[in-house]
């Protein structure tokens, strides 16, 4: 399982821009409370959660030989400075998902000009240099899928995910509030959904279908 370790450094930044997507768009919607506990940082430390961050990643990997799920700890985000609640509560939701489809197309990129500079400079011709790129390749072709199981997970609209916000800005007042009191609980009701062939089957297409024009774009260019 080693050599599935390439994926982990992407892994971490992109669910730490993840949570920076959160707390930038409080911040421009009137909520400084992420900037104040200095969570608009791209230092890994304040945003590390020990079983999210690290274990459940190590764990799925080397007991499954892939990542499944990883987090970094909420950013924090006091609504009562939010001037319409509904309208900017699913602003700072759909931040995270948009960040990591960014974070996709960035990774394409990434994967084009080291392809191609991996073509074209002779320097790069040497061993190390070559299994250099070839590790920096998988990663961010990997990244690309990875950024999109992650947009497409979180706007799962079940709680606590970023999809749960969505839908309950759409809810009426009374059916959003007993929404929003499954909680964490969701998630073993994720847990349980995933375990369904036609969930699970659907899930997948999903990621498939969001894949695909990433996918044709570094072929293009490949």
């Amino acid at each position: 399982m080693i050599d599935q370790l390439y994926i982990l450094p992407i892994l971490l930044f992109s669910v730490i821009i993840h949570e920076i997507a959160h707390g930038w768009m409080a911040l421009r919607l009137g909520d400084p409370t992420a900037k104040m506990m200095g969570r608009l940082t791209l230092n890994p430390i304040p945003h590390i959660d020990l079983i999210g961050s690290i274990i459940i990643p190590l764990f799925s990997l080397f007991a499954a030989g892939s990542v499944f799920i990883a987090w970094a700890k909420p950013v924090p985000v006091d609504p009562r400075n939010f001037s319409h609640y509904r309208r900017d509560d699913l602003l700072v939701s759909i931040a995270g998902p948009v960040s990591n489809i960014l974070m996709a197309l960035l990774c394409s990129i990434l994967v084009i000009l080291l392809a191609a500079a991996n073509k074209s400079v002779d320097a790069l011709s040497t061993p190390l240099a070559e299994e250099v790129v070839m590790f920096l390749l998988r990663m961010f072709y990997g990244g690309v899928y990875l950024n999109i199981v992650l947009a497409v997970f979180n706007l799962l609209p079940v709680p606590p995910l970023d999809g749960s916000h969505v839908l309950a800005s759409l809810l009426p007042g009374k059916a959003a509030a007993v929404y929003a009191r499954v909680g964490f609980a969701g998630i073993f009701l994720i847990l349980i959904l995933m375990r369904v062939p036609a969930f699970s089957e659907a899930f997948q297409g999903v990621i498939r279908g969001v894949f695909q024009p990433f996918r044709l774009l570094i072929d293009h260019f490949l």
